[in-house]
């Protein structure tokens, strides 16, 4: 069965619609509980910073302790918090309540196994399946679960961040700024830093529920950008809401493609003999100029469907301890179980230090092949699910693919968050590149209203 709800990262709408309602959410743990939650009966559930955030919570947890299951609550934490200590709390399974990068209007459900994974789409199916059927949950009256306040979790955490570094004054002498989105990140990613020896600006840390990635964060780099040039600082560092996701930006205001990062990570790591496997995992949104660069230096390249999930199992698969995805989702499998914008920075700040030399000074490490990427928006889901589908949408995208065949990529693919069909292109010269772009879309958007 087709996932029609779950995307690669968990469910995620406006919120009070569905599916994102308290109604949906106290049968979605019900659910969780019946297929889940059947050995220790604990579950632990974790929420970024936007003001429907704690409405979700309450019927998550109102849904769990109606059928026995204990609840500890993570309170505002990042998605790395959750995925990397969950293991610590000794429950069935976690959940993250966040729409990421989204406005506040928007939250999601992110489901976290046990060991910190995202759930398989075999997982999800079963879910989803459940959800979807006429079952009825009746509530417990022996068994009522309780509710425990994690209060453990954050400072392990940032204890394990500041351990990377080999001293308290590693990044002496960087001056940064840093851009939490209004986000989970915001408490105490501006302290780790400082701790660290950085001078730091600090922008977007009071999230009041409504300002989550509002002109601010990693979709929306520009005052970054205009920070770190009227401040003379040596970066820029910017995460998303649920600090899953890195922005960095150069010291001339120049944001810093996200597959350059992960060539300035795998070398760093690879002249430190900590790259695992000799290898990088990326998707096939990657440039092809990150593998031939890569593979020019010895190290090997393995590339996965869109979606961090796919990126880790393939590092597991492979031995590797990077990955990533050209957006900025930096996966260091030695310090974290998923993409850690934190970490990543820290790793990436460290490595500039070593380097000696000015952000700009480094970037670009290579040349990228020409490369156009539209996000066609439609109104709804049904309405993007019917324009790719079309026979004259499939048709021309293998028209395409067979045009650039042997010197570029033709990638087209739904959203899995939002109704959107992004098209990709890569060819050898940019006005074939931009041809190519263009016949795809103008055939898709054919479909909108």
């Amino acid at each position: 069965m087709a996932n029609r709800l779950f995307g690669t990262d968990g469910v995620r709408g406006v919120a009070n619609a569905f599916p994102m309602t308290i109604e949906f959410a106290v049968r979605l743990a019900q659910v969780l509980s019946r297929l889940v939650c059947v050995e220790k009966k604990r579950v632990a559930i974790a929420k970024d910073t936007r003001v429907s955030s704690y409405m979700l919570e309450a019927a998550l947890t109102a849904g769990f302790t109606s059928m026995g299951v204990d609840v500890i609550k993570m309170r505002v934490a990042p998605t790395p918090v959750i995925t990397s200590q969950i293991q610590d709390l000794d429950v069935d399974m976690g959940l993250m309540i966040t729409a990421s990068h989204n406005p506040y209007r928007d939250n999601g459900i992110k489901l976290i196994d046990a060991y910190g994974n995202k759930f398989s789409d075999a997982w999800n199916e079963k879910v989803e399946a459940m959800l979807i059927s006429d079952e009825k949950f009746v509530a417990s009256i022996d068994a009522v679960g309780k509710v425990y306040k994690d209060k453990t979790s954050v400072p392990t955490y940032i204890d394990n961040v500041l351990r990377i570094a080999p001293n308290d004054e590693a990044l002496k002498g960087l001056r940064l700024v840093i851009d939490c989105a209004n986000g989970a990140f915001s408490k105490f990613m501006p302290q780790i830093f400082k701790t660290l020896g950085a001078g730091i600006i600090v922008l977007s840390n009071e999230p009041n529920g409504y300002n989550i990635n509002e002109n601010c964060g990693s979709q929306h780099s520009e005052n970054l950008e205009k920070t770190v040039l009227q401040s003379h600082a040596h970066l820029g560092i910017a995460v998303d809401g649920d600090g899953d996701r890195l922005v960095v930006v150069d010291d001339k205001g120049e944001r810093i493609d996200g597959d350059q990062i992960i060539a300035f990570l795998a070398e760093y790591l690879y002249k430190h003999n900590n790259l695992k496997g000799d290898a990088v995992v990326a998707t096939v949104w990657s440039n092809t100029g990150l593998e031939k660069y890569l593979h020019e230096r010895g190290i090997s390249f393995y590339r996965t469907p869109v979606g961090e999930r796919y990126v880790i199992e393939t590092m597991r698969q492979v031995g590797a301890s990077l990955g990533g995805e050209e957006s900025g989702h930096i996966v260091l499998l030695d310090y974290a179980r998923t993409g850690d914008a934190l970490i990543a920075a820290v790793i990436f700040c460290l490595a500039l230090v070593e380097d000696g030399r000015k952000s700009s000074e480094i970037f670009p490490l290579f040349k990228k092949y020409p490369c156009k990427i539209t996000n066609v928006r439609f109104d709804n889901r049904d309405d993007m699910a019917g324009a790719f589908d079309a026979a004259d949408v499939q048709a021309v995208i293998r028209q395409m693919q067979e045009k650039v065949k042997g010197s570029g990529t033709v990638i087209v693919r739904k959203s899995g968050t939002e109704p959107i069909i992004k098209v990709r292109v890569e060819a050898e010269t940019d006005a074939l590149c931009y041809a190519v772009n263009v016949k795809i879309v103008e055939t898709i958007e054919k479909y909108k209203g």
